[in-house]
């Protein structure tokens, strides 16, 4: 099965049909041949080269921003965020953009087009991860973020829905729409809450700290706890009550979580929930260097 990111966007006006096929269409040099995933925002295409072939080497994604969107600052900004930290963070676990048109509609950006499927299809199909697993898939995000952190950029929305699975168990982070700098401050256009309720830093309710990349961290433990469990540990039936949660209540299942965790691991995945960002852990290289201990602690009990 392949999948992509299923928050991101939707058909420019501009697309027209090469009459080479029903499917087929054309976007600058891009001839787009099916409508991968949609989303609020955007949606997401197989594409090719004009001439090329359709899969193989020569597939690609295109995510392209709604008509209705074009006239929507922050929308346009969340396309053009992903264009600027994308082709500036290069990492092997962080997904790459390859072009973009990012100036005058349509907006879109070129990436490569994975096989797999997403984290959260997998949670969906009731799929039990194993210990090794799960701290093999968050590793690996780990290991994006801290790539993006050495260059001065925060995702803004780690969740299961943007980890990305192949075959072989190699994980893409995906959707760097939310994304923004840690060492500037940010455009009053761009100080509003994003991300995803059910994963968000309790920080990012508040506004009591500015977010950072330990928001990240946040976000990526509630995520492990996920994988864990098989949901969040947050659902409030409200926005105010998630936030709520966020900021004040005990993850209900943490210790079953934690039973399941070597115990550096058990520790660390509850200082990556702590309420307070001084205390979580304060980059996500130390994140990797103490999931890689945890993983090499589990080897014998990896079945895959």
């Amino acid at each position: 099965m392949t999948q992509v990111s299923r928050d991101v966007i939707r058909e420019a006006r501009t697309i027209h049909h090469t009459g080479e096929s029903g499917l087929a269409k054309r976007l600058g040099q891009w001839e787009l041949v099916e409508k991968a995933a949609e989303g609020k925002l955007a949606d997401i295409y197989l594409a090719r080269p004009v001439g090329g072939k359709a899969h193989g080497n020569s597939a690609y994604a295109i995510k392209v921003l709604r008509q209705e969107w074009e006239g929507d600052p922050r929308a346009v900004q969340t396309i053009r965020r992903e264009a600027q930290a994308g082709r500036l963070v290069s990492h092997p676990h962080l997904i790459s953009i390859l072009s973009a048109a990012i100036q005058s509609p349509p907006y879109y950006v070129v990436m490569p087009w994975l096989t797999g499927a997403t984290l959260a299809s997998r949670l969906a199909r009731g799929q039990q991860l194993d210990v090794p697993e799960a701290l093999w898939f968050a590793r690996q995000v780990a290991d994006a973020l801290d790539a993006l952190d050495a260059a001065h950029w925060m995702h803004g929305d780690v969740k299961p829905s943007n980890i990305f699975i192949s075959p072989e168990g190699h994980v893409t982070l995906l959707d760097l729409g939310f994304a923004r700098r840690t060492d500037q401050e940010e455009p009053a256009l761009e100080r509003c809450l994003a991300g995803t309720g059910h994963y968000l830093a309790p920080e990012a309710f508040s506004g009591a700290f500015r977010a950072d990349i330990r928001s990240d961290l946040y976000s990526l433990g509630i995520t492990l706890y996920e994988m864990l469990c098989g949901e969040p540990p947050f659902g409030g039936s409200s926005a105010a009550e998630l936030a709520r949660q966020h900021r004040e209540a005990r993850p209900p299942r943490l210790e079953e979580a934690a039973r399941r965790l070597p115990p550096d691991a058990a520790l660390l995945l509850r200082q990556m929930l702590a309420k307070e960002p001084l205390r979580r852990p304060a980059t996500p290289r130390e994140v990797v260097d103490r999931l890689v201990r945890a993983e090499i602690a589990t080897l014998a009990e990896r079945s895959w």
